[in-house]
């Protein structure tokens, strides 16, 4: 069986740029160090494009930068506007975080909010309790709401007149939800959104936005109302010059429902594939998910926030590309592969029998001979790849960080000192990923058409062509004895 699409990795009709994706801070150390690793002669000067996690006041919060106390300023630990900004007139290409959903209870407008109540210049702007259930709620009201959290989405805080509100907390406490259709919250993002485009930032990740409208009698999640709100929010930056990318853990129907909408959609389906293909020798899920995934797609192995594995498998009533047991045999896998690591790190969100992602670095799942071949299929299939700092450098869990800190995903976020970077880059497992990003990003058979062919068995040839130009990667996904091979013209 062959599958065929043309120019796939293009949607915007630009070159594709392979995207870095890291904490700046666990990396490069501060701006100015990212910069010496990603341009001139720096050992990843193989990246055209930049994802670089929350760099805001304070990037060390409680959500390791995704709870912002000021969200439009650059945190000076680590540099300034003007850093970022030369950055990418060196020519790096940076998506920034838009946390859509919620800020920092300790940000200047809830602080005054508590202060001043009515008065207050951002009366509004945060969701109460009373906004979505004027009339007051069931327990089944509440209860259907999803949350990746164990417990209920609110927080009690009180005004300094002694009056108490319940205000949506869909994380933690201390990350306060926006009202994202009242006019404060709205002007709030579009500040932010200014700041971005005029400092260099070319594309706006909108996070955790499944979340960000509240609807009645629905499980909240990602529903035709949010789908009509992301409409929104993407002219607004799309007004301002900046692409927009969705960052949705969800079935892949509800992916291809908001992949329209946006410039970019993540492919979460492909690790929780592989990993399932690693492990039974059946590929023929990889086959059917590359019929009818988005085409504006960018490719992932792990994140900053584990492997996904809901993103494949079944929602209600709706088949996954893999079922309920077979994502459960993934965990399994992930957790022998790795000495239970993954298990201890894993959580489980309220009301679900299996977590919805693996808390572990990739190539300490798979080992670093399967390790390559996943990279090596996610360099090589259609979208914009993007590789974690964490795989790249092949770090393992780093379980003293996660027992320090109590947060599971702290396992796949090391923070590599000058000694520790020096060495992983130096690695072989490190190189031979550099070369395939390069191939990636200069081969001219990657700007022609793209075909899937099934060979037999779990062996499958990804190729790209271009005139006289060919790209070709066999891998054979068996259990036992897998294997990868690139051939190029």
């Amino acid at each position: 069986m062959t599958s065929t699409l043309d120019n796939v990795a293009r949607p915007s009709g630009a070159p594709v740029k392979v995207q870095l994706l890291a904490y700046v801070d666990r990396l490069g150390g501060d701006l100015p160090g990212i910069a010496r690793l990603l341009t001139g002669d720096g050992p990843l000067a193989a990246f055209g494009a930049a994802h670089l996690l929350p760099f805001f006041v304070p990037f060390d919060g409680p959500d390791a930068g995704f709870d912002p106390i000021d969200h439009a300023s650059v945190d000076p630990r680590l540099g300034s506007w003007a850093d970022v900004r030369a950055l990418a007139d060196a020519g790096v290409e940076l998506t920034a975080d838009l946390i859509v959903n919620h800020v920092s209870s300790q940000s200047t407008e809830f602080t005054d909010w508590l202060a001043r109540g009515a008065a207050s210049a951002w009366d509004g702007m945060f969701l109460t309790y009373d906004r979505v259930f004027p009339a007051g709620a069931r327990e089944a009201d509440i209860t259907a709401f999803y949350r990746p959290r164990v417990g209920l989405p609110f927080t009690p805080y009180q005004h300094a007149d002694g009056t108490r509100r319940l205000v949506w907390t869909t994380f933690l406490p201390t990350q306060v939800d926006l009202d994202v259709r009242h006019p404060k919250a709205l002007a709030y993002l579009e500040a932010i959104l200014r700041t971005f485009a005029v400092n260099g930032i070319r594309t706006v990740r909108l996070d955790a936005v499944g979340y960000a409208i509240k609807t009645p009698g629905t499980d909240s999640f990602l529903t035709p109302h949010t789908l009509e709100w992301v409409s929104e929010i993407t002219a607004l930056a799309r007004s301002l010059g900046l692409q927009v990318l969705v960052e949705v853990h969800a079935h892949y129907s509800q992916q291809q429902a908001i992949a329209p909408l946006v410039d970019y959609v993540y492919d979460f389906a492909i690790p929780a594939l592989l990993l399932h293909a690693f492990g039974t020798g059946d590929v023929s899920r990889l086959v059917r998910w590359f019929e009818i995934r988005p085409a504006n797609a960018i490719t992932v192995l792990d994140t900053h926030d584990g492997i996904g594995v809901i993103d494949a498998g079944p929602s209600g009533e709706r088949a996954g590309l893999i079922d309920h047991a077979e994502m459960a045999a993934i965990f399994a896998r992930a957790a022998e592969a790795t000495g239970g690591q993954s298990t201890e790190a894993s959580r489980r969100p309220a009301w679900t029998t299996v977590p919805h992602q693996i808390n572990s670095t990739f190539p300490a799942v798979l080992g670093p001979e399967r390790y390559l071949i996943a990279r090596a299929f996610q360099l090589f299939s259609p979208g914009v790849p993007q590789l974690y700092y964490a795989g790249l450098l092949g770090s393992a869990n780093d379980m003293e960080r996660y027992r320090r800190t109590g947060e599971g995903r702290e396992v796949n976020r090391h923070a590599y000192d000058t000694t520790e970077l020096a060495a992983a880059l130096g690695s072989p497992l490190v190189r031979t990923q550099l070369e395939l990003v390069q191939l990636r990003s200069n081969h001219p058979a990657f700007d022609g058409q793209f075909a899937l062919t099934t060979r037999g068995g779990a062996v499958l040839e990804l190729a790209w062509t271009n005139g006289p130009h060919r790209a070709a990667l066999t891998v054979d996904l068996d259990p036992v004895a897998p294997s990868y091979r690139v051939d190029v013209t």
